[in-house]
């Protein structure tokens, strides 16, 4: 990855990496990438295994954020300077369509690193040249958001066959506000998905992360896709949180002071990787699969979609 590539060694200059190499213009930190493609974790959870993400970091602040980590390499931290200092990649489509030309067409994933909907989109729009360099290589792609402003691509969107997953993991405000503070209420994620289901989008919701002792009851399981079939969507694709090394720090900080009874708990539940206990994650999909078929909705990922490669395969290696 780009990210992985720039040297965080200088001895003229013990500023964290990114404030050398980036330029800040109103509150954000813009960076050149030399690569754009990168791979996706395997514990993400999520069927693709390739994703580009024009921003990094996150304005909405979620607690259980699986992309934290790419923040250290940066010279951040993977709590609050994650959530407030936002990185932008403004040459993220140009080098996006570079790359797409010996691309092999297999699905990508976009906006893992950061929400590709969150407030910066607002200021340098990048999203509508994305869709239009993926849609113009023939590449499927899924567009993973939780922002209300990907309507106003909704038509590029349709247009380009494109997928939307729509993230909506539980429909407990007060559980919204503890983990996702600068997040979208679960009510506008709803009429977000009815509203992009009536404009021609395939919209799914994302029912990530279901949070373990707090969003996984039984009531509280069948409240959310009772909502979310109402909203009109087809298809629910739920993943339990991940909690990665530097998610897991930040997320246990917040649970020691929010639930300490809770902590030895996950101690349990996760493995040093930072994946639940299969057990524990078969009985709550297992439940939500059930759910699903209850109101007639398909359950899981869709099979990624294969495209048209319209150039040689790339190099990765």
């Amino acid at each position: 990855m780009a990210w992985d590539a720039l040297s965080l060694v200088d001895a003229a200059d013990d500023r964290p990496l990114i404030e050398r190499r980036a330029v800040l213009r109103d509150g954000f930190y813009e960076l050149q990438a030399r690569t754009v493609i990168e791979r996706v974790p395997p514990a993400a959870g999520i069927a693709q295994q390739w994703a580009v993400s024009p921003y990094r970091g996150c304005a909405h602040a979620c607690r259980g954020c699986g992309a934290r980590t790419a923040h250290r390499k940066l010279g951040l931290d993977m709590g609050r300077d994650f959530d407030t200092r936002i990185v932008v990649r403004p040459n993220v489509a140009e080098r996006l369509r570079a790359e797409l030309q010996r691309w092999g067409g297999g699905e990508i994933a976009v906006g893992l690193g950061g929400d590709c909907y969150q407030a910066a989109e607002e200021t340098y729009r990048l999203m509508p040249r994305v869709i239009a360099a993926l849609a113009g290589a023939g590449t499927p792609f899924t567009v993973y958001t939780k922002g209300p402003l990907v309507l106003r691509d909704a038509e590029l969107l349709a247009r380009a066959g494109a997928r939307v997953a729509v993230s909506i993991a539980f429909v407990d405000e007060r559980i919204r506000r503890a983990v996702e503070p600068g997040g979208p209420p679960a009510q506008a994620r709803l009429e977000l998905v009815s509203a992009l289901v009536e404009a021609g989008v395939d919209c799914r919701v994302l029912m990530a992360p279901v949070l373990p002792l707090l969003s996984d009851a039984a009531d509280q399981l069948a409240a959310t896709v009772r909502r979310i079939a109402a909203a009109g969507v087809r298809r629910v694709e739920p993943v339990v949180l991940r909690l990665p090394p530097g998610t897991r720090a930040w997320y246990v900080e917040w649970l020691e002071q929010a639930h300490p009874q809770l902590v030895a708990r996950y101690e349990e539940l996760y493995d040093r990787a930072g994946l639940p206990s299969p057990a524990y994650e078969g009985r709550i999909t297992g439940q939500i699969a059930q759910l699903c078929h209850m109101y007639g909705m398909e359950y899981g990922a869709p099979e990624p979609a294969q495209g048209e490669p319209k150039a040689a395969q790339l190099a990765l290696v």
